[in-house]
């Protein structure tokens, strides 16, 4: 038995970074003497992948029918490749293991928040139903399930939003940390994911061989409502344009204060607090405290009416080698991949520019790699992650023959 001390990563808007890290600070010296986990900011005991703690999982985020479900916290990369720590989900399906223990799909959650209470294993999913059906569909079939919260989610430190190759170490070192759990399961893995996810399932699919090592026999990976070149998005940021950025739908200006924290956590050297406008500074440090969902950051932007365009005071351009940085830390790599992996999306999709996904998918082809891709044209964001069962499933039972 253990105790955790929640410290929220800005409990008040402007308050100090100096305050915010000394928080972090006694959560993680915390966390050393009552569970012998070394501190954040000191070499891990062990390996990424590590195990630090467990805890079962409550009802209320488990998924239906999953059995002895349990929270693990684990060591794994951060920024700059820092040891660091992430948590998340294991559930696992009802019955015997198969010869060889059950196979895992590791899945990548879209965008839940920035906040400790907005990680998957502590909150639960933003779209419960949606999650549920999806993620038993898969546990139906015998697969266990391992939800990585991602860096900075339930974790010390802000989590560093889109920054793929940290998702993607997160979501290789939950799978060999579930394994050191439950031996039960499986050295074969599969990525699936959507939004957030979707782009963390695609780039994890490009390293996971390289991040897994021979702990893991990594097969192939799903993405859905995959965050195609949002970095150009990001880089028009700040700069006048003939189009008010005002205009933008409250999800995407949801999506544009978690980046800018992202960048925030990512580049300290960047020091975008000096690009932010008094108003652009007070809604991302908001952003920080809220989880994506009507009851919280949602309702906030839409009573307030937040407008994008207000939140810069000059263009993130203007930091010397921005597009190429921006590009390494959140775009989808267009080459790179040794296995199979599938690409879905909807044409009703608002949340994601549908114009990149084709794009992507059309530079990943002419660059002669292994994606499948399927268009669901009557599907919108959150619809297209069950419509694509019918193919995704099928594709990804292939992978395990």
């Amino acid at each position: 038995m253990y105790t955790v001390f929640i410290v929220s990563k800005r409990s008040r808007v402007g308050r100090r970074v100096g305050v915010m890290v000394s928080a972090v600070a006694v959560v993680a010296a915390t966390m050393s003497a009552v569970i012998g986990a070394p501190p954040a900011s000191a070499a891990p005991s062990g390996p990424s992948g590590t195990v630090v703690s467990t805890e079962p999982l409550p009802a209320r985020i488990t998924v239906p029918g999953a059995v002895n479900a349990k929270r693990i916290t684990y060591w794994t990369k951060g920024v700059r490749d820092a040891a660091a720590l992430s948590s998340g989900a294991v559930y696992l399906p009802p019955g015997t293991p198969p010869k060889g223990g059950w196979p895992v799909i590791a899945w990548a959650h879209g965008t839940t928040g920035l906040a400790d209470h907005c990680a998957y294993s502590i909150g639960g999913p933003v779209a419960v139903e949606r999650d549920w059906e999806y993620l038993g569909s898969w546990m139906s079939r015998g697969y266990a399930v391992v939800a990585s919260d991602y860096v900075g989610l339930g974790t010390p430190g802000n989590h560093p939003y889109l920054n793929g190759r940290v998702e993607a170490h997160s979501i290789v070192d939950s799978v060999k940390a579930a394994r050191q759990v439950y031996p039960q399961l499986s050295r074969k893995w599969a990525v699936v994911g959507q939004s957030q996810g979707g782009g963390a399932a695609i780039t994890t699919a490009r390293y996971a061989t390289q991040f897994g090592g021979k702990d893991l026999d990594y097969r192939g990976a799903v993405g859905t409502g995959v965050p195609a070149y949002i970095e150009n998005l990001v880089a028009a940021l700040g700069r006048p344009s003939p189009v008010r950025l005002g205009g933008f739908s409250p999800n995407t200006t949801i999506y544009v204060m978690y980046i800018l924290s992202g960048l925030r956590t990512s580049f300290p050297e960047w020091n975008i607090n000096s690009f932010l406008t008094p108003y652009g500074r007070y809604w991302v440090d908001k952003a920080e405290t809220q989880c994506d969902s009507d009851n919280e950051l949602g309702a906030l932007v839409r009573s307030q009416k937040v407008d994008p365009g207000k939140l810069l005071s000059r263009p993130l351009s203007d930091i010397p080698g921005f597009q190429a940085k921006l590009t390494d830390y959140m775009g989808i790599p267009e080459s790179g991949y040794d296995k199979p992996f599938f690409i879905g999306q909807g044409g009703l999709d608002t949340d994601v520019n549908t114009p990149g996904v084709l794009l992507l998918v059309s530079r990943l082809k002419a660059n002669n790699q292994p994606v499948t891709f399927r268009f669901y044209p009557d599907k919108d964001h959150s619809g297209t992650v069950n419509a694509s069962k019918v193919d995704s499933i099928p594709f990804v039972d292939k992978l395990f023959r």
